[in-house]
């Protein structure tokens, strides 16, 4: 509030409390001003007190025609044929009338021959009340009151001077007197007046302040509620918004849908025409999702690339979700939904090329459960769809239902197994010299879930990965490694390795080469009785654990390169990977004798093999005639059911001594 507006609205105040006051006072001066009249008939002044009353009345009657005047606040407008004053101007409209009608109340000694007639004292008893009055009414400025007051009493006091004689001064003196305390009595009124409108205007405007400052807040947290539960880059809602939406919804009055929607390629265009054109894509799939819709479904982008999508499947809303605005049910079914998200997904975008945009989406239909579970069922549903190509869809079922609680079953139990010891470490022999001799044995992890039975070791590795539980894991199993390899050498087979498979997850994000080479020198092993075995997939990106494979492989540990010919590796990442071994997909060795085209490859790696200073290994050996073969090819290094299966660390050290005992290059395929 500025100090203009504050004393525009402080005199206004003045002003409606001056109207009210001398609507009130006037009344009382015609009164008196009658009386006066009906007094100078009486003592044969009837004319000068006829013309007097004359005057006053015409005063009295402007200033009651004032009080009615239309007030103009500050800036308002009027229309152009209305007229009015404005405040400033009403006041002071107010105090010449108010002086008007002081100089004709100062006219009174004409009625009295200056107050030395036998009615002076009623007189001087009427001016004296109605000055008096004149200040009690207009306490509310005391511009008024002063101009009204003045002119009387100082005509009183110069009637009582001209007369002279000692009491009539004192009279003056006491007139004087009186008249000063009226002044100053009037300016007290108006210094109150002013400060209590002062007062109540700065609460008001303090009030409004606060009103306006809340309502601004409400506003300022409603965007922000607003902001908080969308997506700024598409306008569809954000996880959380999602998460509500859904949460909202009332749990088990209905069949649900949640899909999962996941962009295929989307990152090539990002790499290939900036971030920029990527943001444009996401928009126009965000577009493209709302249009294709049916009414009632509730989208979403949850991540940079996912989207999701939530609906009834029942037809209606449930009662409760109606009255809250909810979510309105539809029949559409959702696979052919499904299929006509894709078809206008994949939709050419512009200047890009054909076919780069895809998507896989994952469903999840059903009653409607917990939040956090429909969501697991439909990224399995995803994951699935992704895993059998682009622009998939896959529908939660059984099956995908019993490998979702595999999952959580193995997260949840793993870190007991490894505390309690369930955890066990297998070993399937590699054989040399044309499968004739034990060259070394791999260890292979295995765990006996009491729900889900054998555990695959790549679900094992991939849950411990999502557990936090990768490094703990991976101790153990060096720990039974190293174990093993002190088994051996007590056994006189120092010639044989151990080999420990490492995922290339293990690789990125725990310091294996510290981890190895620190638990081989507190249990005594030698680095170079260990097998590192790294699938095909870390030659993707050999730089990210280029550094770590090196130590190692200074360090005396042999790299081998699992899974061969699956797609991924060159012969520049296995120099770089400082591969000493390749082992050969089983998918290209089984059955090797009935197939020219799994020769002519196992041919061309053993070739190379000779050039590059590796050796190779051929995996998944089922049958004599494949062993027959790998060995007029020249592959001399053999893995395989033929020959032996996973097994006990027990067993698998028996099977070495009968397989010494025996002298042959078979042990009868023991293991399971």
């Amino acid at each position: 509030m500025t100090a203009a507006y504050l004393n525009g609205a402080i005199v206004l105040d003045q002003l409606r409390a001056v109207r009210k006051t001398v609507a009130i006072s006037l009344p009382v001066n015609m009164a008196l001003g009658l009386a006066a009249l009906l007094v100078a008939w009486n003592s044969g002044r009837g004319g000068d007190g006829a013309v007097w009353f004359g005057v006053s009345a015409i005063v009295n009657g402007l200033r009651l025609l004032l009080c009615r005047f239309p007030i103009r606040e500050a800036g308002e407008a009027l229309p152009r044929t209305s007229f009015a004053l404005g405040t400033e101007q009403h006041l002071r409209a107010h105090w010449v009338l108010a002086l008007a009608s002081g100089l004709v109340w100062a006219a009174v000694p004409l009625l009295c021959d200056g107050y030395t007639s036998p009615q002076t004292l009623f007189y001087l008893t009427v001016v004296c009340g109605i000055t008096a009055g004149a200040v009690t009414h207009g306490f509310a400025y005391a511009i008024i009151p002063l101009c009204f007051i003045t002119p009387p009493l100082l005509s009183v006091v110069g009637c009582l001077v001209w007369a002279g004689g000692f009491d009539r001064y004192c009279l003056a003196a006491t007139v004087l007197l009186y008249l000063t305390a009226l002044a100053r009595a009037s300016r007290v009124g108006d210094a109150l007046v002013r400060n209590e409108s002062q007062l109540k205007h700065e609460a008001t405007a303090l009030s409004r302040s606060l009103e306006l400052a809340n309502d601004r807040v409400l506003r300022f947290a409603d965007v922000m509620q607003q902001r908080s539960i969308h997506d700024d880059l598409t306008g569809l809602l954000n996880r959380r918004g999602f998460t509500e939406a859904v949460e909202a919804h009332a749990p088990g009055r209905s069949d649900v849908c949640l899909m999962l929607l996941d962009l295929d390629g989307f990152k090539t265009v990002n790499d290939a025409f900036g971030h920029k054109a990527g943001d444009r894509v996401l928009a126009e799939v965000a577009r493209r999702l709302r249009d294709a819709l049916p009414a009632g479904a509730v989208a979403a982008r949850i991540g940079g690339d996912e989207f999701a999508v939530f609906f009834a499947l029942d037809g209606a809303a449930p009662d409760d979700a109606a009255s809250d605005g909810g979510l309105d049910g539809t029949t559409q079914d959702p696979a052919t939904l499904a299929t006509h998200l894709i078809a206008a997904i994949t939709i050419p975008f512009g200047k890009f090329d054909a076919g780069r945009i895809g998507v896989g989406i994952g469903l999840y239909t059903g009653r409607h459960a917990d939040m956090d579970d429909m969501l697991a069922s439909a990224d399995a549903a995803l994951y699935a769809a992704k895993a059998s190509g682009r622009n998939r869809f896959r529908q939660f079922d059984e099956t995908l239902r019993r490998d979702v609680q595999m999952k959580r079953d193995i997260e949840r139990d793993l870190a007991v197994a490894l505390a309690d010891g369930a955890l066990e470490v297998w070993y399937q022999p590699i054989l040399a010299d044309g499968g004739r001799r034990p060259d070394t044995l791999e260890a292979l992890l295995r765990w006996w879930h009491p729900r889900h039975g054998w555990v695959s070791p790549e679900a094992i590795v991939s849950e411990a990965a999502t557990a936090g539980l990768s490094e703990q894991l991976m101790t153990f199993i060096l720990g039974q490694v190293a174990g093993m390899i002190r088994r051996l050498d007590a056994m006189g087979l120092g010639s044989v390795m151990v080999a420990m498979n490492v995922s290339p997850r293990e690789m990125a994000q725990i310091p294996v080469d510290d981890l190895i080479l620190g638990t081989l020198a507190r249990m005594e092993v030698a680095p170079t009785r260990l097998e590192i075995e790294i699938t095909e997939e870390i030659a993707v990106d050999p730089r990210a654990v280029q550094g770590k494979l090196a130590v190692l492989a200074q360090a005396g540990v042999r790299i081998a390169i699992d899974d061969f010919g699956t797609g991924y590796s060159s012969l520049g990442s296995l120099q770089q990977l400082r591969a000493g071994r390749v082992k050969i997909d089983r998918s290209f060795v089984s059955g090797i004798a009935e197939s020219a085209s799994c020769r002519s490859l196992v041919d061309a790696v053993l070739r190379v093999s000779q050039s590059f200073g590796f050796e190779v290994v051929a995996e998944g050996v089922e049958t004599a005639e494949d062993v027959e073969t790998l060995r007029r090819l020249g592959c001399s290094i053999m893995q395989g059911y033929y020959f032996a299966r996973p097994m006990p660390a027990i067993a698998a050290t028996d099977w070495l001594d009968e397989l010494a005992a025996a002298g042959d290059g078979r042990s009868g395929r023991r293991g399971v």
